[in-house]
């Protein structure tokens, strides 16, 4: 029923929809079922406007609403908003695309890219004090670095990003850390776990830098 109110909403509403950007944004986040619907003519509408921050949500959007059904759709969207976005000085969109392009990236893309918009989503989110934010794309991180065995840097990230917004919004973490518990035993992953959770925000930000360009050093090495 909502998405049927949704839909409507939005066919009504197509001819002033940018001036309010966030409509279209806030329909694909909040129903997935209908992020498809919202993304499509969603770009041509922002490059209508002329306006570079519009473009950069709409570009966020699409990549949002394709994510797992047409990730290369996805991930040519949001690289394109991340370069609107760095060209225009818009912080705010560059952190958002970011931090869902590492998501994506680490799923259906390249490690060594994923590694990069890890970097610049938890730069972004630190540099600006946003404490609450990291946890994001550290969440994805943790789950990233499990994927490819690297456990002990998995568990002690995890160990900061977990809490009642991440385990929800990221299920893989969730996933993640059974995972870790398994394969490293309870007591290892408590214990470093524990030493994550423990870490300040620049602590844990530098932590994840050094782990990082440690695992880029060794990927660039492997070519």
């Amino acid at each position: 029923m909502h998405d049927q109110v949704l839909r409507q909403a939005i066919e009504s509403r197509r001819g002033w929809l940018f001036k309010h950007t966030g409509d279209g944004v806030c329909a694909a986040f909040v129903s997935p079922r209908c992020a498809v619907d919202v993304a499509e003519g969603l770009t041509e509408a922002a490059e209508a406007t002329r306006n570079p921050a519009m473009l950069c949500y709409a570009l966020l959007a699409v990549g949002y609403a394709f994510r797992d059904t047409d990730p290369a759709r996805a991930l040519a969207a949001m690289r394109r908003g991340l370069a609107i976005a760095q060209e225009t000085g818009n912080r705010n969109v560059e952190s958002h695309l970011a931090a869902v392009l590492c998501r994506v990236e680490a799923k259906y893309g390249e490690p060594l890219a994923a590694l990069g918009y890890f970097g610049l989503a938890i730069h972004n989110h630190h540099e600006s004090g946003n404490t609450t934010m990291i946890s994001t794309p550290l969440a994805i991180l943790a789950a990233f670095f499990d994927r490819l065995e690297r456990f002990e840097a998995a568990a002690t990230i995890a160990g900061f990003a977990f809490g009642p917004v991440t385990a929800t919004s990221f299920p893989e973490l969730t996933s993640a850390i059974a995972h870790l518990r398994d394969v490293l035993g309870n007591d290892t992953y408590v214990s470093l776990s524990n030493a994550g959770a423990n870490l300040t925000a620049t602590a844990m930000a530098n932590y994840a830098f050094d782990q990082i360009d440690r695992f880029r050093t060794e990927l660039e090495q492997a070519r």
